[in-house]
């Protein structure tokens, strides 16, 4: 009998990989009107199973039924055309086309021969207006912030008259202004009767958005319940198979002396970072806070030498450097964990070993011969495996086939390998469970009893009130203010946040 009184069931779902068996007989159920949160640790499964929702992996066993009807999609446009869309974590879009393109890409409105623009604008303008969005659809996607990017990418959902949306992160690099807007976006979709699949390891939001959870665990369902009847410790209980009583680590770190200098700091394209001063100490996690667009990754890429230093000094114990280049600011000691992996963190159709020695490729080069070194690759590749935890078959699995969480941590090893003194994190933990978001931190909190200096850009408040010994908050380009997190608030860094808008 097909089951016809929910909006999608996806029933006894397995597949498996070469070495590993992703999913072991899942079980998901959506209603309408509804939105129904998909947790698990990183390599749970969850984006496996949705993959297989979408037509991107063809399951092993088991049964989908949408409105009552069982479907096989064999590709992401059969899904997309039968009302299932998914709003993925690391944004797939042409940034070199404008907004209009990335929405109505593959199923363009014709006027005989010849693309219907005017048409494309008009039901783009009626989208933006329905789900409050204000952006211009003329603008290159390339141009717009993450947050901007993210809301085309729910547009483009609702285009396709979606029945079944998958968000996956949605919130990972939104602030909570961002956040607010999100949510009310979700709601409207819920009140027309859509079925939201979200996926997120933000305890905060859970209870605020959701009705229904669904939880994995090791490619296994183990349960699915209302919200309302679970507690946080539950869920978190559930997720990670045994007691998690503290979400941050005891802080021991001892801050001593100023080791970084940063003194009028401005990068040369406008508008960009203005006149930064700030210090960081030895043995010290600076936090960075601020709405997005407040140029707070600015910061991080002119002390790397991505961007162009206008102005001001770097001083490193007390030697002055210039950082023109990523080249010369590892060689200086500077580390920098990007935002989007994807993007520019990874190498995704390479495997592992080469992600995790790549940054630090000339220390495995022979001294007379230029030949490298394999064995010490190899046992460095091990070192980041085991050290971060991440979950592989092993060294040569490519890299774009684990799980974002495992992803970030292979980068990680990656900086580490390269021994820098200042380790900049930007939004280090975005996608990553409970249970590895933990393990992130107090493997910071380590570096920093041994004398290395984090400066962490972060979208969570629980994050940077939890790990950081100060914040230094960002508005339009300026630095706002920098507070002892022992003694602030999120009110007051609400407040910073806004002082230069």
């Amino acid at each position: 009998m097909k089951p016809t009184n929910y909006l999608l069931v996806m029933d006894n779902i397995s597949k498996e990989f070469p070495g590993v068996k992703a999913l072991d007989g899942v079980n998901l159920k959506v209603r309408s009107h509804s939105v129904h949160t998909l947790m698990g640790e990183n390599g749970a499964g969850k984006s496996t199973l949705m993959k297989c929702l979408f037509g991107i992996y063809k399951k092993d066993k088991g049964k989908i039924y949408l409105d009552g009807k069982e479907i096989n999609f064999k590709s992401a446009k059969e899904a997309l055309n039968n009302g299932v869309s998914m709003v993925h974590q690391e944004l797939n879009q042409v940034t070199q086309r404008n907004v209009l393109d990335n929405i109505w890409l593959g199923r363009f409105p014709m006027k005989g021969p010849f693309v219907n623009e005017k048409k494309m604008y008009a039901q783009t303008i009626e989208i933006f207006k329905d789900l409050d969005i204000d952006i211009d659809p003329h603008l290159k996607i390339a141009d717009l912030s993450v947050s901007q990017r993210q809301m085309i990418e729910i547009a483009k959902a609702v285009s396709s008259h979606a029945k079944i949306i998958v968000m996956d992160e949605p919130t990972s690099s939104l602030t909570q202004i961002e956040v607010k807007h999100l949510f009310r976006i979700i709601n409207k979709l819920r009140d027309k009767g859509c079925g939201i699949i979200y996926i997120s390891h933000k305890m905060e939001e859970i209870k605020e958005i959701s009705d229904d959870i669904t939880i994995m665990r090791d490619g296994k369902w183990v349960s699915s319940q209302s919200v309302a009847e679970l507690t946080t410790e539950q869920i978190i209980n559930m997720m990670v198979g045994r007691d998690l009583t503290n979400r941050f680590p005891p802080k021991d770190n001892k801050v001593k002396e100023i080791i970084l200098k940063v003194e009028n700091l401005s990068a040369l394209h406008q508008p960009s970072l203005k006149e930064a001063s700030f210090e960081l100490h030895k043995g010290e996690i600076l936090g960075v806070a601020g709405l997005v667009g407040s140029k707070r990754t600015d910061i991080v890429e002119t002390l790397f030498g991505i961007r162009e230093k206008a102005t001001g000094t770097i001083t490193l114990n007390g030697k002055l450097v210039k950082n023109k280049t990523p080249s010369e600011a590892i060689k200086n000691g500077f580390a920098l964990v990007t935002e989007e992996r994807r993007v520019t963190g990874i190498f995704s159709m390479l495997d592992i070993k080469v992600n995790s020695i790549i940054s630090n490729i000339n220390s495995y080069k022979s001294r007379f011969l230029g030949f490298l070194n394999n064995k010490q690759m190899a046992n460095d590749t091990k070192w980041v495996i085991e050290s971060m935890r991440v979950k592989t078959p092993n060294q040569r699995t490519q890299i774009g086939t684990l799980s974002g969480g495992n992803q970030q941590k292979v980068i990680l090893g990656r900086w580490l390998l390269t021994n820098p003194e200042i380790l900049m994190l930007d939004e280090p933990t975005r996608g990553i469970d409970v249970g590895a978001k933990y393990e992130i931190y107090q493997l910071m909190i380590e570096l920093t009893k041994k004398d290395k200096s984090i400066i962490m850009i972060s979208s969570e408040m629980p994050e940077l009130l939890g790990v950081t010994d100060r914040i230094l908050v960002m508005s339009n380009g300026r630095v706002a203010g920098i507070v002892n997190t022992k003694q602030t608030s999120q009110e007051e860094i609400l407040s910073l946040a806004a002082k230069h808008l």
